[in-house]
């Protein structure tokens, strides 16, 4: 055992440890709370309600828990215990061509990882989601997104697994830095492709059929120097009772799209506040720095994976023999995927603290391009209906929520010009 492998053991221990503590305190807290609706909320949303969002996040903490063990587990049998090695082996003994050997090993994952997965998805949606009346969805258009997901996998992640693994092996020591090139590329190019050509293979959009609403939108979009290609309703009621907006595109082909759900329940002023919300992340730059952070750290893990990839114990100590006659790339790909979430999740809660900030900076813009009331009352009511905890533990939201709690949000938003406390 090499002291790579004890440093993986010990922080895989550690997450695991970290997580369950975390759901521990998180249900306890929220149990703990759940006969007694907070004072700021107590004359908009009933006790019932109260107690469902805590029963379905204790729900929720509770498969999740279940998950962390089985990927645990799994990922234990595919490294130290030569899962990997296995498939790999077998791969070598059918398979001549050395090429398409790696990227055969990297598409075999990836099928284990979505087999495992499948059971989850399926009492997430038909169990879980079912009993709290979330769920919308039927078995044929879950089987069928599955499909499209699997082909779109193939479509698009094959040829791009198969650049990766050509740099690794023709462009020499530097071969991540043009890989991650690559990776930034496509992302790029996703940004666009996705709104146009790959949502649509998913959910019905068509465009917004109320007059008035649109008009108020467009009103807001141009006072806050938003470039507005469309506005649009997509479907999302065939799968989730859950409601949302975002806008989608890049440049000048910027699209706001609201689920059918939120148009059904929020009336025209809180639609319009929620949608100054999400434009406030549009003036603040968020989504153009989350993005130029991310390639940021992608080039960084992108120049580890250089350095590990060449490092023999690397491989051994994760339970792997690389192969003296054949390459080794994917090898390295699957491994440095498989561990890097494990060394990453302690420090999750900077990436939160970072967004939380955004979010707050959104919620005033919003409160000085709209209504900080209807805000207000439009997140009290998303909370309702989505069954949003109002009482989450505050270590538990730090480190898995990327957005504040409600409580905390709605008296900042109070502060910036909405509503009075009660």
């Amino acid at each position: 055992m090499t002291l790579f492998t004890l440093l993986f053991a010990l922080f895989l221990l550690l997450d695991a440890s970290l997580r369950f503590w975390l759901a521990r305190r998180q249900v306890a807290h929220v149990m703990h709370h759940r006969d007694a609706v907070p004072a700021i909320f107590a004359d908009q949303i009933s006790l019932r309600s109260h107690q469902r969002a805590a029963d379905y996040t204790v729900a929720r903490v509770r498969m999740g828990l279940i998950e962390r063990i089985v990927d645990a587990g799994v990922l234990v049998g595919l490294t130290l215990l030569g899962g990997l090695q296995a498939i790999d082996f077998g791969l070598m003994r059918w398979i001549d061509n050395d090429f398409i050997r790696q990227l055969l090993l990297l598409a075999s994952v990836g099928v284990i990882m979505m087999l495992i997965g499948l059971p989850f998805s399926l009492w997430r949606q038909f169990r879980l989601e079912a009993r709290f009346g979330f769920n919308r969805m039927t078995l044929p258009l879950f089987f069928s997104d599955l499909a499209k997901n699997i082909v779109l996998s193939t479509l698009l992640g094959l040829p791009l697994a198969a650049a990766v693994l050509w740099l690794m092996t023709e462009a020499g020591t530097l071969w991540w830095l043009w890989a991650w090139l690559l990776w930034v590329a496509f992302n790029l190019v996703m940004l666009v492709a996705f709104p146009l050509w790959i949502a649509p293979l998913f959910n019905r959009f068509t465009q917004l059929e109320d007059e008035t609403l649109a008009g108020r939108i467009r009103n807001l979009a141009t006072r806050c120097g938003f470039p507005l290609d469309g506005l649009f309703v997509m479907d999302g009621s065939r799968r989730s009772a859950h409601g949302n907006a975002y806008f989608t595109g890049f440049g000048k082909a910027r699209r706001i799209v609201f689920f059918d759900t939120l148009l059904s329940r929020l009336n025209h002023d809180q639609i319009e506040a929620v949608l100054a919300h999400e434009l406030g992340h549009f003036h603040h730059r968020h989504i153009l720095k989350r993005i130029v952070v991310s390639f940021t750290l992608s080039l960084g893990f992108f120049a580890l994976l250089g350095w590990l990839s060449t490092q023999l114990w690397f491989y051994a100590s994760l339970g792997v023999a690389p192969m003296l006659n054949g390459s080794h790339h994917a090898m390295a790909l699957v491994l440095f995927c498989l561990v890097v979430p494990v060394f990453t999740f302690p420090f999750a809660f900077i990436t939160n603290m970072g967004s939380r900030r955004d979010e707050f900076q959104a919620d005033a813009y919003a409160a000085s391009q709209s209504n900080a009331d209807h805000l207000i009352a439009a997140l009290v009511r998303l909370y309702d209906d989505n069954a949003a905890t109002l009482t989450p533990d505050p270590l538990h939201s730090a480190f898995y929520d990327s957005h504040p709690p409600a409580a905390v949000r709605i008296a900042r938003l109070r502060l910036a010009g909405g509503a009075q406390p009660a």
